[in-house]
């Protein structure tokens, strides 16, 4: 009798364990913009596992993660600086450090989280562990396309005055600075290339982008694609390229062009165009399946119900999606199988399998946006 109590004890605590342990590496987070919550998802099994309430102003809202993928770092528009954490399904602190921010990073040892700000300008570093400010560096401009570096750095641009900056925190309580200035007119947003090397930000005001080789500052910023768009009328720009996603792959990049409804190609060695794609509008996030085989785009408006897929072999265009209208955002899982996809008008996420470019699922969302995966922890500039 005592063997069988003893039994059932073991079979009750290994139960109890198997309800409340779970690892951190298949988790996302999917920010739903409209009521100021995220969700936290699980991605094998397409579940939702908690919704994260009282985020704030989420209308152009961006995550990061720490080292250990416990925790993720929300920046919303109205300052706020959320810290979730992922298996507890609540927030784990939270400040309000601006009057409007645009998104943010965390620094190579995981210690340091960035938030860059439009208002009043600058950006701020905190504590990653307690959210204290650790250092507030103004700008006098909007300050945009903030990533993490290697060497504890971030870069980022400022929109107001053409200009790269590369902040240095080796020694948190003495950041060193270094400026750039006439890159260009008006950086947008910004990139780093996977392997931390360059830096590459996207120019509003002129057709072209502004790129710091990180191995070599002392040789200052480099433009690259001048004059894209020479003797095409431009359109409207209804909603901004985002650089931080986009696809390298097979010694190529393909980047959204301002204005126009194309995706450019670009030879990385040369960093000189080498081709570009029609497709069927402005293009807003152009993202590498993680294996580089395919690129997918999504679109602003007008045309914000589609998703294309590029062929990477080929350079051509091989299908076209209607998820339905608002695509807003992608995401790949870790090793590329499927990509999730937010379509806020119809308060869904879809799901397709990468291989056959079909629906596998769909969950519920209100007004979903941003989807960011906690594998994102292990790479640069995400």
């Amino acid at each position: 009798m005592k063997k069988i109590s003893v039994m059932l004890t073991a079979l009750l605590l290994a139960a109890c364990t198997s309800q409340t342990m779970r690892a951190t590496g298949d988790l996302g987070l999917v920010i739903e913009r409209a009521d100021g919550s995220a969700l936290i998802v699980e991605t094998t099994t397409h579940t939702q596992l908690a919704r994260v309430t009282g985020l704030g102003d989420l209308s152009h809202a961006s995550a990061v993660y720490s080292r250990d993928e416990r925790y993720a770092y929300v920046f919303g528009r109205d300052g706020g600086l959320s810290k979730i954490d992922m298996l507890k399904g609540s927030i784990a602190g939270r400040v309000i450090q601006g009057g409007n921010s645009i998104g943010g990073a965390i620094s190579q040892d995981g210690t340091l989280v960035a938030v860059s700000n439009y208002k009043p300008g600058g950006v701020k570093i905190f504590d990653a562990e307690t959210l204290a400010l650790v250092a507030d560096i103004p700008a006098g401009s909007k300050t945009v396309g903030l990533v993490d570096a290697p060497g504890q750095k971030f870069v980022f641009g400022l929109y107001d005055s053409d200009e790269i900056w590369v902040v240095d925190m080796s020694v948190p309580a003495s950041p060193a600075i270094t400026k750039f200035t006439d890159i260009g007119h008006q950086p947008y947003d910004g990139l780093i290339t996977p392997d931390g090397r360059y830096y590459i930000a996207g120019l509003f005001g002129e057709d072209g982008m502004a790129m710091l080789d990180m191995w070599n500052m002392d040789a200052g910023v480099t433009r690259i694609l001048d004059g894209y768009g020479r003797g095409e009328k431009k359109l409207p720009v209804y909603k901004m390229p985002h650089l931080e996603g986009w696809a390298v792959a097979d010694g190529l990049a393909f980047v959204p062009a301002v204005g126009l409804h194309e995706v450019l190609i670009v030879d990385l060695e040369s960093w000189k165009q080498v081709g570009r794609i029609p497709v069927h509008g402005q293009p807003v996030f152009v993202m590498a399946r993680p294996d580089g085989r395919h690129v997918w785009v999504n679109f602003a408006v007008p045309n914000n119900d589609t998703l294309q897929i590029i062929d990477v072999a080929t350079r051509k265009l091989i299908k076209t999606l209607k998820p339905g209208k608002g695509v807003l955002h992608m995401e790949f899982t870790p090793r590329g199988e499927q990509v999730w996809t937010s379509v806020r008008d119809l308060d869904t996420l879809k799901v397709y399998d990468t291989a056959t470019m079909k629906e596998v699922t769909s969950l519920p969302a209100l007004k979903p946006s941003g989807i960011f995966f906690s594998a994102r922890a292990h790479r640069i500039g995400l």
